[in-house]
């Protein structure tokens, strides 16, 4: 049978892009289709512009402590239409990028909403469009159902395009996306109280971070509020009302959708080839990206595993190598690195103490807790908190937490260490870098405890 392409991809975000491109270089006929901005969630409204918004905060934060390092600095004041027409701007040119990239690798981009038609069928609008193969990057699609009336509330889409930020916000939500846009807007002047339905934010995460993200989102003057998610929400006139409870109601002039996002497989025609997502939406794969139906792949957030734009990157280039290139091969992913940019951020790899004990591993635990020098110098109240897991038998060092200033800069480079077995001798026989927080790192000598596995209590 002719067919019009050898691979259709279904969503122009990272993982598409980097699938296509790879399978393009391999010699085969790619078209991606896309029915909003090519660089998808993370490019044009997810990473790229939320970090931008981090730095903007951050240099809130340094200004102020010029001060202490014997700066005369006049009281800062942002602006934050000045900084969405910069983020307008910079989106626009990776987009731009973007495009280029698929042009250059000989990749056809088909701008349209693309719906399964059945095997190896494509329907763009009113056109029908055959591959031999499907892969689905439709990523994930905001969360607007999880409150009776959050459909109403502004999510993060809308907040980077604010031109004036409110003097209160409300935050549903006790996820990364939640903390990160909290953190930020206190920071940026915006008395914020978070909603969340846990004890703590950051549910999955090593209860150190959790318990220690919580601290300094209240240090930044951010009311916190655990198990008090909002049963319903109402507009009111130009106000948001919050039903907490039967009697209790509270007001505020913005409030943030914050509470997640799903597999985005609504309206794709996934019927049509036998495929059934899952509870969550998402669309089940094995190991080499493959679905229930013969020819027809999933990569990315759509998959629900593990949600993070270098890793659709990964799977989609591997997809591509395995069907097209010399070498099949797959992606890893129980040493991948993660990074929540509060202020200050966050950085993980490896599981949490919880889930080591669950897996029935005994665990030698190594913290360190302290003021950096930078706060020490000028008075500051923020600590660095840094934890390493190690395997108790074997010595191998199985996970690095860490929530304090360059956290996603030092974990990343420690990633590799671990990605390649280091033991915790490893560690040791380090020398030190100093003076940097890093270096911690590299001097924990002492076990603060030891974890024993859930099937020996």
């Amino acid at each position: 049978m002719n067919f019009d392409y050898d691979l259709i991809t279904l969503g122009a975000g990272s993982g598409g892009v980097a699938a296509s491109r790879r399978a393009a270089l391999h010699g085969a006929r790619v078209a991606i289709v896309e029915g909003s901005r090519v660089g998808g969630t993370c490019v044009i409204r997810g990473c790229v512009p939320k970090k931008l918004l981090m730095y903007a905060a951050q240099f809130g934060d340094a200004l102020r402590e010029a001060r202490g390092y014997g700066w005369d600095v006049p009281t800062p004041h942002f602006e934050m239409a000045r900084w969405a027409a910069a983020k307008a701007a910079e989106t626009d040119r990776l987009e731009g990028i973007y495009r280029q990239m698929l042009q250059g690798s000989g990749v056809t981009l088909i701008d349209g909403w693309a719906r399964i038609a059945g095997p190896q069928r494509v329907q763009i609008g009113e056109r029908v469009v055959s591959a031999e193969r499907i892969l689905i990057a439709t990523g994930g699609a905001i969360v607007r159902d999880s409150i009776s009336g959050i459909d109403l509330c502004p999510t993060s889409d809308d907040l980077l395009d604010l031109a004036a930020l409110p003097e209160r916000a409300a935050v549903i939500g006790g996820g990364y996306i939640a903390v990160e846009f909290a953190s930020m807007l206190a920071r940026l002047g915006v008395q914020v109280s978070l909603y969340f339905r846990d004890r703590l934010p950051l549910r999955g995460f090593d209860e150190m971070l959790r318990t220690a993200c919580a601290a300094e989102l209240q240090a930044a003057g951010i009311a916190l509020h655990p198990g008090s998610a909002p049963q319903r929400i109402q507009r009111a006139g130009e106000l948001y009302r919050l039903m907490l409870g039967e009697d209790q109601v509270v007001e505020f002039p913005w409030v943030l959708n914050a509470t997640g996002r799903r597999p985005n497989t609504a309206g794709l025609g996934l019927d049509s080839l036998g495929i059934t997502p899952d509870k969550a939406g998402a669309v089940p794969v094995d190991g080499q990206q493959q679905t229930t139906a013969p020819g027809v792949y999933a990569i990315g957030d759509v998959t629900n595993r593990k949600n993070l734009t270098p890793v659709a990157i990964a799977e989609g280039r591997a997809l591509a190598d395995t069907l097209y290139g010399p070498h099949p091969r797959s992606v890893d992913l129980s040493r991948v690195a993660s990074a929540v940019f509060t202020l200050p951020p966050i950085a993980s790899v490896g599981p949490s103490e919880a889930e080591l004990v669950a897996a029935g591993r005994r665990v030698h635990v190594f913290e360190a807790d302290f003021r950096p020098m930078k706060q020490a110098f000028i008075g500051g109240s923020e600590r660095t908190r840094m934890k390493l897991l190690v395997d108790a038998t074997t010595d191998v060092v199985l996970a690095v937490h860490m929530i304090g200033a360059d956290a996603p800069e030092i974990v990343q480079s420690l990633a590799v260490a671990l990605t390649a077995g280091a033991t915790k001798s490893d560690f040791d026989r380090t020398i030190a870098m100093h003076p940097t927080a890093a270096e911690e790192f590299v001097l924990m000598r002492e076990v603060s405890r030891t974890l024993e596995p859930a099937a020996a209590r």
